[in-house]
């Protein structure tokens, strides 16, 4: 009985190998190529070959002797618990990387709050237009008063002067406070658009080098194959079939399971890093918006300061220099002009709210789609 179990080891034992090399012959080959181009990799490679020859070495003298030391069970031990953390180490580094969301979480509160104060902007330069407006009424009722007191021949026309004295009063209806509060917002944004620009740049680079998830499915997949060939050895060695063919059998199902797990590990790192793209896009996107809008919004303001001062320095000759009739001719050709140019502002004013508004909604149906954050 006990020759016929020695005769049935070999036997056991090859065709053990050969159900393995055949069954994991692809995966050893893309490991071999992977090690040809990744550094990390050959190391972590040349470091398994290292300690898994010196434990079958030990196993192999052992068996000479025909004897198998606690020394040499607890060597093969060791080893397995080395190839383990080396592995337990990257997976903790990677997933350190995949849930460190602290970075876009700032980002994403300092969005938010930008946009607030883009909105207290939009609120400002209405009261800057409410008081435009109030300005192009009090020049209205001016030209109505002389278009009277031209009827009347009263050529002093005190009525258009109170009226143009009223205007010139007024003043400026952007204020030094309102250019303050537009240099603060706008500078905010630019920098905004720049960190958002600059962790763009991160994500993209993560998303190309996410071929080093294969090294790692790699790693883990090798160590594995190794300890099962340590175990395959050990059983060969004390020369007990029966477990050999347990561990061969308990061992099959750990692999395909772990390649399970690592293929779900990688797509939802994938994942993350997409979903927190699109977050960075969304706010990209409303942020680039919101400058564009901004910009607009300083040209239409020029363009009014400039029509103000017209009108401003028209009104002063028509009460310094008595020449209300010529004056008057000159404020109805800027007058049109004024009136399209607080009406253009006022379009942009509300379109750089709504943007605003947009752009703050898209985002957060991003960050509520994407589950990582």
């Amino acid at each position: 009985m006990g020759n016929h179990m020695s005769k049935k080891v070999p036997e056991t034992s090859s065709a053990v190998n050969l159900n393995t090399e055949l069954h994991y012959s692809t995966e050893l080959s893309s490991y071999e190529a992977a090690c040809k181009v990744d550094a990390d990799l050959r190391s972590f490679d040349t470091t398994l070959q290292t300690r898994t020859n010196q434990v079958i070495n030990t196993l192999a003298v052992g068996v000479e002797v025909r004897s198998l030391s606690f020394d040499s069970l607890k060597q093969i031990t060791e080893c397995l618990l080395e190839m383990n953390q080396e592995v337990v180490k990257v997976i903790l580094d990677c997933k350190k990387d995949i849930w460190k969301s602290q970075e876009l979480f700032e980002l994403v509160e300092e969005y938010f709050e930008n946009s607030l104060q883009t909105l207290d902007f939009c609120t400002a330069l209405e009261k800057c237009l409410k008081r435009a407006r109030d300005s192009q009424l009090l020049i209205l009722v001016a030209l109505q008063q002389f278009e009277e007191e031209t009827e009347l021949r009263d050529n002093r026309f005190t009525r258009t002067l109170h009226e143009l004295k009223n205007f010139k009063a007024a003043g400026d209806p952007f204020t030094k406070e309102f250019f303050e509060i537009f240099q603060s917002v706008y500078k905010h944004q630019t920098i905004m658009l720049e960190k958002l620009q600059l962790k763009k740049n991160k994500l993209d680079k993560k998303l190309k080098y996410i071929h080093s998830w294969r090294k790692l499915s790699s790693m883990i997949f090798v160590a594995t194959f190794a300890a099962v060939l340590l175990c395959s050895v050990v059983a060969a060695a004390i020369a007990a079939p029966p477990v050999a063919a347990a561990i061969a059998a308990a061992t099959s199902i750990p692999i395909g399971s772990m390649g399970k797990w690592i293929d779900s590990l990688w797509k939802n790192y994938e994942n993350a890093l997409k979903g927190q793209k699109e977050v960075i896009s969304s706010m990209q996107a409303g942020t680039y918006v919101a400058i564009k809008d901004l910009d607009n919004i300083r040209i239409l303001i020029d363009r009014l300061e400039i029509d103000i001062e017209s009108l401003l320095h028209n009104v002063d000759f028509a009460i310094e220099e008595e020449a209300v009739k010529v004056a008057i001719d000159e404020i109805k050709k800027n007058l049109g002009v004024f009136m399209k140019n607080v009406e253009d502002l006022g379009v942009q004013a509300d379109m750089c709210s709504r943007d605003i508004r947009r752009a703050r909604t898209v985002v957060l149906q991003r960050i509520i789609k994407n589950p990582h954050n």
